[in-house]
């Protein structure tokens, strides 16, 4: 019976080549000039930290980084920009979580969209990632363009482990 896998992954070295990318412009920058910016990735807790002077230069440093992280190729869902900044002393710092795996609601999210869809197909939840089979290789496509084009998934998706 045909299946794929349903998964939300980053590859940990083409964020490293964004962000390391990303550094490189904003070094050569003429407005970042003289300025205090900091821009780290932390592998371990998936996080990027970000400490700037202003406003204004932090949302500068959030779009040159999703521009050139989208430029190498990953989704702009990966990065969860709903956090606010903090502004401590003369500098705001703020924390960019990177989104790696499908949590339990989003999960519920995609598997009752499958469900609703009327598609013969069967969804179930393994972990962080999530299990369609059905009879035909065609509907397993329409569930992926499914799951492609909705607007309630927020986070990014990709489709391997495709069994026929």
């Amino acid at each position: 019976m045909p299946s794929f896998d349903i998964v939300s992954k980053v590859d940990m070295q083409t964020l490293d080549n964004a962000v390391n990318v990303a550094k490189k412009e904003i070094d050569n920058r003429w407005d970042f000039k003289g300025t205090h910016v900091s821009f780290e990735l932390n592998k371990k807790d998936m996080v990027l930290e970000i400490e700037v002077e202003s406003d204004m230069k932090l949302g500068q440093l959030e779009d040159v980084m999703l521009t050139k992280a989208m430029r190498q190729g990953l989704d702009a869902k990966s990065f969860d920009m709903s956090k606010e900044a903090n502004a401590s002393g003369k500098y705001i710092r703020k924390k960019i979580p990177i989104r790696n795996g499908i949590d339990k609601e989003s999960a519920k999210k995609i598997v009752k969209l499958i469900k609703d869809s009327g598609l013969k197909v069967q969804a179930a939840i393994l972990d962080d990632t999530i299990r369609v089979t059905g009879k035909k290789i065609d509907e397993l496509q329409d569930v992926m363009q499914l799951c492609r084009s909705s607007a309630e998934i927020e986070v990014p998706l990709q489709f391997t482990n495709m069994k026929s």
